[in-house]
């Protein structure tokens, strides 16, 4: 590999110098995306739209394009460069012969529409990520790019084809992965390794499961593959849609910047909770009984309870026409309903069919009489008072949140449908104590919404979408897992998590039990351990609590040359706590302070007192304020540069039990970048030796 090459940012154009022309490709290609965003800016529309309609539609399109050509002045326009050795048509290569090919994160041409820059989902960027000595995939040099702000300050090339030229680290990639970090979290785009890019470019129809320890980038692998199917299946997922499912409102504020960064602006990004907002939820459950809401064994008590509605018909349907009246009998009637049960289609698409059944039975009969009835006939039929009446007797509408409601509050209703599911004391565990008089009135917990949600989905089919990203996946019970099932049951998934940080009662216990009731029992579980983010000395001392809460994973190896700051200290004071603080706010970055939530309170009046002022987590940091007190129970997914972790005894005591209150800790102990304090007055957990 060359050595790094840099220079000032301001040195003038010089033909002879590569960082001159370099600077002068930038300067040119920034000057080619103005253009573009020009040319969409300018385009008028009156001639070629037929209507309204289509003009708010173009409109609303051309606003989108307009917004994703913006120049972001702080954001390298390119970061790589590809020269192939070969020319178009070759069996090496898609590249061509002397060329070569600036990769970066949108695609911008010239004039004449030649490429300038290359988006990196291209094919031919594609060895920028995976060419190496062993297999150089035809690229004879491969650059990076350093920037300070918007400006081109450095470059390093590899020769991959040249067996003279020894392979060694990349040390613009090692300060890329090192910048510090304020504000929400950064694509990784620059950045991206071969077993990443794996990931990330596999194919639309597959489902994939990632497991991956802290600061092994899986977030971002599954917001890149986002981003890389929009790119390739832009057509597809424009007309069935796309979500990100996150653990929390923070966590979703911290990433939403990554994908409009890479030019995809039309993402929705949600939690669980907003998926399965049908009722409004004012209450919760202790463990136990939230254990057994989330347990997969509800859907069938669910199921059992919406067919219950169902009565098996034992009069006849007189219908009246005219001077002529037609007469289904039960037992005809019996049989529609029967087969509608064995179809097991949905609840309220049988109740939408059953009236219809009943009066094509009827012209069948007028048939057979010497009449014509044409489809205009059976819609009445369907529509006659007797038949109506009989769809509502035998084939009664349901009320998901009423059915829930009942489940819950009524003891024989539910032990009727609990049968051989759920034992008496189960059932009782989940039963309301007091009576509700409406579902208005109801103080619904988050479980119960996701009851209400299957109970949904059994009466009417819930939407699906063409490709889901779930994060944090680790934490979701079966329940919840069936509830984004739902909304990818046509499409495909990418489910991210790690077993090790599993921090609900209900935490996933293996990925093959998830994917099933996620209803992806096919999909590829890749598992990633190289960790790019936590420094070797923290990740190393975070690992020691990996034997005692997820025994069968191995611990992350971190490959930063940079082993980052780490000490624990013994403190007696909350002023001590703050001075750690103080330390590493002066550093260049952002700084997490990490409690348990009963310590938030307290952090908080002292923070105040010594008047520093501090954000609550997923608010955006500021180069003038760049402290966030975290509580420990919305660490997860948030990454700062340095963190000072307070008590680690609290945050284990904080948590229903051992095991969970462990994995806690494990979650906080992981989210620096370059540094960690650790600060205790009492004792440590054992578990950390």
């Amino acid at each position: 590999m060359s050595p790094l090459s840099d220079g000032p940012a301001d040195a003038p154009i010089d033909s002879d110098d590569p960082l001159s022309r370099e600077r002068s490709h930038l300067a040119r290609s920034r000057s080619a995306l103005r253009a573009m965003r020009e040319d969409a800016e300018n385009l008028d529309i009156r001639d070629v739209t037929a209507n309204w309609v289509n003009a708010e539609v173009l409109h609303r399109q051309i606003a989108e394009r307009i917004k994703a050509l913006a120049d972001l002045s702080h954001t390298p326009l390119f970061f790589g460069r590809l020269d192939y050795l070969h020319a178009p048509g070759s069996d090496l290569a898609e590249g061509a012969e002397g060329e070569r090919f600036y990769i970066g994160r949108r695609h911008v041409h010239d004039d004449d529409g030649d490429p300038m820059v290359i988006d990196w989902r291209a094919p031919v960027s594609q060895p920028f990520y995976r060419a190496s000595k062993k297999d150089p995939m035809d690229v004879g040099l491969r650059r990076r790019f350093g920037y300070t702000g918007g400006d081109l300050t450095a470059y390093e090339d590899e020769h991959l084809s040249d067996p003279a030229e020894t392979a060694t680290t990349s040390k613009l990639l090692q300060q890329e992965i090192e910048r510090p970090r304020v504000g929400p979290m950064r694509d990784i785009v620059a950045t991206i390794q071969p077993e990443q890019d794996e990931i990330v470019r596999s194919g639309l129809s597959g489902s994939v499961c990632v497991q991956g320890g802290p600061g092994t980038g899986k977030t971002a692998v599954g917001l890149h593959r986002v981003a890389y199917l929009l790119y390739a299946h832009r057509e597809r997922l424009a007309r069935t849609g796309t979500l990100v499912i996150g653990p929390n409102k923070s966590f979703l504020h911290y990433i939403e910047q990554v994908l409009p960064a890479l030019g995809e602006l039309e993402v929705r990004q949600a939690t669980v909770d907003d998926l399965v907002a049908h009722v409004e939820v004012r209450g919760s459950d202790d463990a136990p009984a939230a254990v057994i809401k989330g347990d997969a064994r509800m859907a069938e008590v669910l199921r059992r309870a919406v067919r219950s509605h169902v009565t098996v018909p034992t009069e006849p349907v007189m219908v009246v026409r005219g001077s002529r009246r037609w007469r289904v009998p039960a037992y005809e009637l019996e049989e529609i309903v029967r087969e509608l049960l064995d179809r097991d289609i949905r609840y309220g698409a049988a109740h939408q069919a059953l009236p219809q059944r009943i009066a094509h039975a009827v012209l069948v009969q007028m048939e057979r009489s010497g009449e014509a009835p044409d489809d205009r006939v059976q819609d009445a039929v369907a529509r006659n008072a007797a038949v109506k009446a009989a769809v509502k007797a035998i084939w009664p509408q349901v009320d998901p949140a009423k059915l829930v409601l009942r489940l819950l509050t009524d003891a024989e209703f539910l032990a009727a449908h609990a049968e051989g599911l759920l034992d008496e004391g189960e059932q009782k565990e989940i039963l309301w104590s007091k009576p509700v008089r409406s579902v208005k009135s109801a103080k619904w917990s988050a479980a119960d919404a996701v009851l209400i949600d299957e109970a949904t989905d059994l009466v009417q089919r819930t939407h699906s979408l063409g490709h889901v990203v779930l994060d944090e996946a680790q934490d979701l019970s079966p329940m919840q897992y069936r509830a984004v099932g739902r909304r990818c049951t046509t499409g495909s998934a990418t489910v991210l998590g790690d077993l090790a940080q599993g921090t609900t009662p209900w935490a996933t216990r293996s990925w093959e039990e998830a994917l099933g009731h996620l209803g992806k029992g096919d999909a590829v579980v890749e598992e990633l351990t190289a960790g790019f983010r936590v420094p070797t000395d923290v990740i190393t001392y975070a690992s020691r609590l990996l034997p005692h809460i997820a025994p069968g994973l191995a611990p992350v190896a971190s490959v930063r040359e940079n082993p980052g700051f780490f000490e624990v200290r013994a403190s007696t004071a909350d002023a001590e706590v703050l001075g750690a603080v103080e330390e590493l706010l002066g550093q260049e970055g952002s700084v997490g302070l990490i409690a348990a939530d009963a310590r938030i309170p307290v952090l908080a009046e002292a923070l105040t007192a010594a008047g520093r002022t501090y954000l609550g987590p997923g608010e955006e940091t500021t180069a003038e304020t760049r402290l966030t007190l975290v509580p420990a129970s919305l660490a997860k997914g948030l990454e700062y540069d340095y963190v000072v972790l307070d008590e680690p005894r609290a945050v284990v005591d904080g948590e229903p039990d051992e095991r969970t209150g462990l994995r806690r800790l494990y979650v906080a102990l992981t989210r620096a970048v370059s540094g960690l304090i650790v600060t205790h007055a009492a004792p440590l957990p054992a578990e950390l030796g």
